[in-house]
């Protein structure tokens, strides 16, 4: 879960370098940045919906 946890934490704190680079009008960045979170967040919960089989499965 800690993993999880450090995963999320990152990806808000993309979405937020994001926001940032907007309001700074640097939208190659945001862009950029945008692309990563979206990323990161997908396999953030492809990781979560993997472990609720495999306890689904085991119990």
């Amino acid at each position: 879960m800690r993993v999880y946890d450090q995963l999320e934490e990152i990806t808000s704190e993309l979405y937020n370098l994001v926001d940032a680079a907007l309001e700074m009008r640097d939208f190659e960045d945001a862009s950029l940045l945008q692309a990563r979170a979206d990323i990161l967040y997908e396999q953030n919960e492809q990781m979560e919906n993997l472990d609720i089989v495999i306890l689904e499965h085991e119990g």
